[in-house]
């Protein structure tokens, strides 16, 4: 069965979007279909003004709506420890801790030479400025990927040289897992990772 055209067209935009397929997608346009067409209106217009006010921080590359994000901005927070990740909402992965007390620094991808993301793509110069500026420890949070990894090795080769500290997170079985679930370079990393107890 063929939609009608303005229900096809939100069933193609839906499925651009992370995480959601075609039957996802036409659920959701089915689920607005169904809903008060005020809902309907209110999110399209939050969707459409998304970009308005939202800018990159002028410090750590986070999303904010000021010029420099609320981590960035907080005197509790050590400036001298940069915490490096991949996307913004890794660093919501990491504040979810709550034992992290530094800054960060978001990359805003990994280096994927298939894909055509080279250093040059990645905010890596203001990662540089802000090391020479002082700082004592930079710890590499990116996905524990091939793309991660490889972010990782070129960020350590290009920051030690600085004088700074170049630490990796460590990376290993989850908390709740069982090991027979565990792949073979999973359970290698946790062994390299291990602690004394």
């Amino acid at each position: 069965m063929d939609y009608p055209a303005p229900v096809a067209r939100l069933i193609e935009e839906l499925r651009k979007l992370p995480g959601i397929g075609p039957k996802s997608a036409q659920r959701i346009a089915f689920h607005l279909l169904r809903g008060a067409r005020e809902d309907s209106t209110r999110l399209a217009a939050v969707v459409g003004g998304l970009f308005e006010g939202i800018r990159l921080c002028a410090d750590c590359n986070a999303i904010t709506d000021a010029e420099t994000c609320v981590t960035c901005r907080d005197p509790g927070r050590s400036a001298r420890t940069i915490c490096v990740v991949e996307e913004p909402h890794d660093l919501l992965s990491v504040e979810k801790t709550r034992d992290y007390r530094g800054r960060y620094h978001v990359l805003h991808g990994a280096l994927s030479p298939l894909q055509g993301v080279g250093p040059d793509e990645l905010k890596v110069q203001g990662l540089l400025e802000r090391v020479r500026r002082g700082a004592d420890e930079v710890i590499l949070a990116t996905s524990p990927t091939v793309e991660g990894e490889a972010t990782a090795v070129y960020l350590a080769r290009i920051l030690k040289p600085l004088g700074v500290k170049v630490t990796r997170i460590a990376m290993g079985v989850p908390v709740g897992s069982d090991l027979e679930w565990a792949d073979e370079v999973t359970l290698a990393k946790a062994l390299e990772g291990r602690r004394e107890y």
